[in-house]
Parts: structure tokens; sequence; C-alpha cells
């Protein structure tokens, strides 16, 4: 079995290198690694042609890494296409796992794995976000319907016949999702495999964190689910995160409501709605009490407490989002008969 790694890199700047040393000390070497440079101004393609990677460049770019990766993918050798992207180091065992998995189950046409919980990027956004992809990657089903392209593997074959990467995707954003939806709808097996993890190097700022969660992710995520028959049930879809996001909601309307009677003088309303309040916290622990025990384990109870606070903002807004477009695509599905029927 031949490994092909493709990189795809805008502006990669000193993870890049920190990336290819990674994959240099693989235990089971890469049979090829092939970086496509998306256009960078950075020097990005001299630091992967010294690290000795065979460098593609886009065109009229930068395209967007699902371009990047398709550009990679019609050139390389390997049975097997393994995409990392350019902030993310490989473990040492990564490919040879990787490779493992794929030729014990001949069956399975892709695999992805998993963040480490280590992330070496300071700050409390860069250390939630790492952390929380950490967790929900190592509790998935290991039987998956989506794909992830940070540290991915997918037969070369099956990869062609499915068309690719979604190049209508010119930004980073949910690119894997819709390739991993299209081979699950074509019933091709897609595995989660917890073991196979890389280290994340990506900083994260708290605004940044919130435009990729909105714009690059919940937004057109959304309306992927909303184009299929049925809502995904694993990963940040499960039906408990579903119950967490409803309760989260609860919890900011009973706290209104508290504070609303407590400002107007109401004692009743203030009474009832702060123990409403308390039971909604109650179950808002029990429902992601591992997650926040996971977060004070790692990093502190200070941390836990910021990590709590940024997952009750993710559940709020990234409900909103998907409660908003789902109306709006449920009213535009009403409007549509009628108005087929007046231009008859």
């Amino acid at each position: 079995m031949r490994l092909s790694v493709i990189v795809p890199v805008y502006n990669g700047g000193d993870g890049l290198g920190r990336c290819l040393l990674g994959l240099a000390a693989s235990l089971r070497p890469a049979d090829e690694v092939i970086l496509v440079d998306d256009c960078s101004t950075d020097g990005s393609p001299d630091i992967a042609a010294a690290h000795g990677a065979r460098v593609l460049s886009t065109e009229n770019g930068p395209r967007g890494p699902a371009h990047a990766r398709n550009r990679g993918a019609k050139v390389a050798t390997g049975d097997v296409l393994v995409f990392v992207d350019a902030d993310v180091v490989v473990h040492a065992d990564t490919l040879g796992r990787m490779e493992a998995i794929l030729a014990g189950e001949p069956d399975v046409q892709a695999l992805f794995g998993s963040y480490d919980d280590h992330p070496p990027g300071p700050g409390l956004a860069s250390r939630y976000k790492n952390l929380q992809h950490h967790y929900v990657h190592q509790r998935g089903n290991r039987e998956a319907g989506t794909f992830w392209a940070g540290c991915g593997a997918v037969r070369r074959a099956t990869f062609l016949a499915a068309g690719g990467f979604d190049e209508a995707y010119r930004r980073p954003s949910i690119e894997d999702i819709e390739l991993g939806t299209r081979l699950g709808q074509a019933g091709h097996r897609i595995l989660l495999c917890p073991e196979v993890q890389a280290t994340h190097l990506k900083h994260w700022s708290l605004l940044g964190l919130w435009r990729t969660d909105i714009w690059a992710r919940a937004i057109p995520w959304t309306r992927l689910i909303l184009r299929q028959t049925g809502v995904p049930s694993d990963l940040n879809l499960s039906w408990k995160s579903r119950v967490a996001a409803l309760v989260a909601w609860m919890l900011v309307s009973f706290g209104v409501l508290s504070l609303v009677g407590l400002l107007a003088g109401a004692t009743g309303l203030a009474a009832w709605s702060s123990a409403l309040l308390l039971v909604c916290a109650g179950i808002a622990l029990a429902l992601n009490g591992d997650l926040y025990l996971f977060f004070f384990r790692h990093e502190g109870v200070f941390f836990a407490l910021g990590a709590v606070l940024l997952h009750w903002a993710y559940l709020l807004y990234s409900s909103a989002i998907f409660a908003a477009l789902s109306a709006a695509h449920w009213l535009r599905s009403l409007l549509r008969p009628s108005h087929e029927q007046t231009n008859r």
C-alpha cells in the first residue's frame, strides 16, 4: 500500500515546517509528500522544497483548500490519499495506524482521527477549541457519516470516483464534511479512529473562533443538513448536544426573567424563575459534566470556568443559526408551491 500525503497551504509560516518535520519523523514514512501552495506570499513553497516535499502551485488564487487538495490528488501516485493540514503535526505512529486499519478492513474507504490533548496554542480560546475537538472525536461513533481532512485518509480510487472536494468552498469550511456526506450516501464505510492522533498548532483568538464557528461552520453546515433527508446524530449533532443547546436557552430565559423580577420588585416571578434557573443549571451540568471535568483535569478550575462559558455560547449561537435557517427553509418550502401555481 502506497500513501500519498497531501498538504494544502496558504501562508503556512513556521507551522508548515513543523508539519513537514512531523511527517519526516513518521515511523511509517510517506511514499510521497505533495504540498499544494495556494498562492502563498510568505515563502511556504521554499520551506516545503527544503524539506523534500513535491511542490505544486494553484493559479489565480487563493482558491481554497478544497481546490488545493484536489490538485494534489490528481497527481498523487499512492493507493491512499492522506490529507494533513499545514498547521497539523502527525504523531510518529499516525501514518502507520492509518495503513494498518485500511489494510485490515478492505471495505473501509476512508478514516479520520483526532487532535491530541496537548495543544501548544496559548490562551483560553485556543486551548478550549482544540481540547473540545479532542473530546468530541474521542467519544464519537466509530462508524462515521462524515470526514475530516485535518488528519484523514481516503482510498484514491474512491476519492476520484466521488469527484473529490467541492471547490465551491473557496475558504476553509465544511468541504471535508460535505465529502464525507457524499461518501456515506454512496454506501462507503468511513471510520472515526480516535487512536490516530495529531497536534494542532493553530492559535485562536476569541473573535477568530466565533467568526469561524459561525460563518465557516454553523451556517454552511446547516445548509448542508437542510439539503439532506435527515439530521446526523453523531459528534456535535448528537441528541445529547441538541438537548444541551435547548437547556442553554432555558438558562438564558430563566436568568433574564429572574433579573427582571428582582429589578421590578416582583418577588414571585424572581423566586420561581430562580428556582427553574437552578434546575436547568443542574441539567446542564448533568449533560455536560464529563466535558467540564475533562477541561478541569487538563487545565484547572479557572480555565474550566472560562471553557464552560465558551461552550454555552457555542450552544446558543450554533442552535440559533440552525433554528433560523431551518425556519427560513421551511417557509420557502411552503411558499414555493403557491408561487409555482401562480406562475402557471
